[in-house]
């Protein structure tokens, strides 16, 4: 007899990783949403309740990142029965942490535990797409990817591509307790871009994959800065140009903004560096005005889990 209920935790996510605009993202160990589904005879999906929020999230199960992801599997393997979901989220909202992604991936997780042919994790990735569109108005996978596999993931509409990256390498997570709304923080890179600037980006990019791939600090050092997206969006965020300064100042590899933001990334080449910066990087933020919350986590952090 198949399962009637299972629930799943899917963690936080940096995305865009300051070179890999919608592609790249890694998982936060520590932080993220839990999703409870239930199998129903009716051949629907419902919200029964959502919880961990003061602002109210859509119950619409076709307005939810969640329930989208749960009808566009429905549809597509023409299932009998429904799914009932309850959401609890962990996530900071409009924080730049994939809050709207996590709900999606560990609803999935959940939902495939129930099915009498579960599918792969790259199959349930495909329908995740369709969850994260509600939330951002498009399909991309930068925050889904390494929610579903954990560590560095390189995310295109058709495929994942996990990334090596060297266990000892940490990043400091940075959430300052503002909100900066996704669909504002893309509007705001709407206008003409330079020929030269996706070049440079482009070889940035390059420079961290390769050295991921490599284990070389100095490659990633040399290539992790965003001139494509960031100087379009750190004006809408107070406090960042201080608060990555003083992750810069404090040996980090590079810094920038965690997916829309306003959080702010940074990695290090070890633990005890990335804890021994969250305090400057914080206190930068508390001089414009923001309390914040901090996470170290290794950049090999786990994926989503049935629990």
């Amino acid at each position: 007899m198949p399962l009637r209920e299972a629930r799943a935790f899917a963690p936080a996510s940096v995305a865009n990783v300051a070179v890999g605009f919608d592609l790249l993202g890694y998982a936060v160990a520590g932080v993220g949403d839990t999703v409870t589904v239930r199998r129903i005879a009716e051949p629907e999906v419902r919200i029964a309740a959502i919880r961990g929020t003061a602002v109210a999230l859509p119950r619409e199960a076709a307005a939810n990142t969640a329930g989208a992801a749960l009808i566009a599997l429905r549809e597509a393997l023409s299932l009998p029965f429904g799914f009932e979901l309850e959401i609890d989220k962990g996530i900071p909202l409009s924080s730049g942490m994939g809050g709207s992604a996590a709900s999606c991936v560990a609803a999935l997780v959940a939902a495939n535990a129930l099915l009498d042919a579960p599918l792969s994790r790259e199959q349930l990735y495909l329908y995740s797409l369709e969850g994260e569109a509600v939330a951002s108005g498009s399909r991309h996978g930068d925050n889904l990817g390494p929610m579903f596999f954990g560590g560095l993931v390189l995310s295109t509409l058709e495929r994942v591509v996990p990334v090596p990256v060297p266990e000892h390498w940490h990043s400091l997570l940075v959430h300052p307790d503002a909100l900066l709304e996704t669909r504002r923080a893309r509007a705001a890179l709407q206008g003409d871009y330079q020929l030269k600037e996706f070049v440079a980006q482009s070889s940035n990019l390059a420079l961290v994959l390769a050295g991921c791939h490599a284990g070389d600090a100095e490659l990633v050092r040399a290539g992790l800065r965003d001139v494509l997206v960031e100087p379009r969006r750190a004006p809408l965020i107070v406090g960042f140009d201080a608060a990555k300064q003083a992750a810069l100042d404090a040996g980090a590899m590079g810094a920038s903004i965690s997916g829309a933001g306003p959080s702010l990334f940074a990695w290090f080449e070890s633990r005890e560096a990335a804890q021994s910066a969250a305090a400057g990087v914080q206190a930068a933020f508390a001089t414009a005005g923001f309390d914040s919350q901090s996470w170290v986590t290794p950049i090999n952090s786990p994926g989503a889990r049935l629990l």
